[in-house]
């Protein structure tokens, strides 16, 4: 893709590209944020380096994508409610995305993407994980495309308390939600196919009992996690990443153990709202 306005510098061959030229503490002129959607679309995952970004430029960034949202079990900053703050502290086992996953499957309306900016970042460990879901799909057999068709997933969000941690993320009171979505989805814009479903989320296939879903959805998210569909981002403080939570899965990699010399890992995350999956 060719672009006159933004630099764009792929991290892989399935997915993510890092995109240059770009300050996203100003508006984005109309043709720039052109390029930077066209860039997310062909790429799922874009990384933005070196930025400086209070709560109000963070979340005016994000609406270039979607309306931010609140998340229904994790409490924003108080003045900025859609804005959560992410906080890895030394000693610390939790790990707040401990699964591979597309954020908030069990909405009926999940979100479109999210944007995630980094305040603190340890000298090592801590990095990003995604998955093409497009590739997934597209890779799979023509009878197992037809096997998937019209088949739809029962996603759960599991105990509203997962969502939180004593001493940094508030939580929200809150009962377990559930949504079905059908297992291949259209993308919206490209119009492409792509596997929605995740082991974060996805618990059985609607109609079936867990016992008979579970070696379905478990061959279908052991092939979506093959290395060759995936992307690693090393973050680095300013840096920021907005993904496709449509056509995606991430997770963050529990190797950041700051014990020793007392590091943190702050990021903020912004949610931005999305449609119901066809």
């Amino acid at each position: 893709m060719r672009n006159r306005h933004i630099e764009v510098s792929p991290l892989a061959g399935a997915l993510g590209a890092e995109l240059g030229g770009v300050d996203l503490s100003r508006p984005l002129p109309e043709e720039v944020h052109g390029e930077v959607l066209d860039a997310l679309h062909e790429h799922i995952v874009i990384f933005f380096r070196d930025q400086e970004l209070d709560c109000a430029q963070h979340q005016a960034f994000a609406s270039n994508f979607g309306p931010p949202i609140e998340h229904p079990f994790t409490r924003g900053l108080d003045e900025w409610p859609e804005t959560i703050e992410i906080i890895r502290s030394p000693g610390e086992d939790y790990n707040w995305d401990s699964k591979f996953h597309s954020d908030l499957m069990f909405l009926e309306a999940p979100p479109m993407g999210a944007s995630l900016y980094a305040l603190e970042i340890p000298p090592y460990g801590g990095d990003t994980l995604f998955v093409n879901m497009y590739l997934a799909y597209e890779t799979l057999s023509e009878k197992m495309k037809e096997v998937l068709s019209g088949l739809r997933g029962v996603n759960e969000s599991g105990p509203p308390s997962g969502y939180s941690t004593p001493g940094a993320m508030a939580g929200k009171q809150g009962e377990p939600m559930f949504a079905s979505h059908p297992v291949v989805r259209t993308h919206p814009v490209t119009g492409r196919k792509a596997l929605f479903v995740s082991p974060g989320f996805t618990r059985r296939i609607e109609g079936m009992t867990e016992d008979e879903s579970r070696p379905l959805i478990e061959f279908l998210c052991s092939h979506a996690l093959r290395p060759e569909f995936s992307c690693r981002f090393r973050w680095s403080a300013g840096a920021v990443a907005v993904w496709d939570n449509r056509v995606s899965l991430h997770r963050a990699v529990p190797d950041f153990f700051g014990e020793v010399d007392n590091y943190r890992r702050v990021m903020h995350r912004v949610t931005i709202g999305g449609d119901r999956p066809i």
